[in-house]
């Protein structure tokens, strides 16, 4: 409930029921800080309609955008208030959604493989000794069976092996 509504039920029981404000206040569970609060700024009134006209013209400005705007034509306006404002209005960026990037059309993949020694893959596999050395492995696996064919372990790897 707003602080203005607030204000109006709190008169309202006060006038009706001829009870203090503290008292209403107390009862409701509320804090009578919205009661003694003044009534919204006209300036924030020009200021939000404003907002809104910028942000209808400009979609894709957000607020830090539009504050500069405000800046320019000579409100002398905090960041964190038009921030604020822009909130209370419901205004917001639409997130762009990101684009996948797709494979290349022309790609055609391979089949599974059907019988043994058809396709095999191969796989470099890094890793270092307690000493420290490092050491790799060149592993050859037949994807049909899934069986490693060859597997060769070097400390220093040429060209040719």
């Amino acid at each position: 409930m707003q602080p203005v509504r607030r204000r109006e039920l709190a008169g309202w029981v006060k006038s009706v029921y001829s009870v203090s404000t503290s008292r209403v206040y107390r009862l409701a569970g509320l804090d009578r800080s919205g009661y003694c609060r003044p009534e919204g700024n006209p300036v924030y009134e020009v200021l939000t309609k404003r907002i809104r006209e910028i942000s209808a013209t400009r979609v894709r400005f957000g607020f830090q955008r539009i504050h500069v705007i405000l800046r320019r034509e000579g409100w002398k306006v905090n960041r964190k208030r038009v921030l604020r404002l822009y909130r209370q209005e419901g205004l917001q960026l639409r997130r762009r959604k990101r684009r996948l990037k797709c494979a290349s059309h022309g790609r055609v993949y391979p089949g599974r493989a059907s019988v043994r020694d058809q396709r095999w893959s191969m796989d470099f596999v890094t890793d270092r000794l307690e000493n420290g050395r490092h050491f790799r492995i060149l592993a050859v696996v037949d994807q049909y069976t899934r069986e490693s064919t060859k597997a060769l372990s070097f400390h220093r790897m040429n060209r040719e092996f």
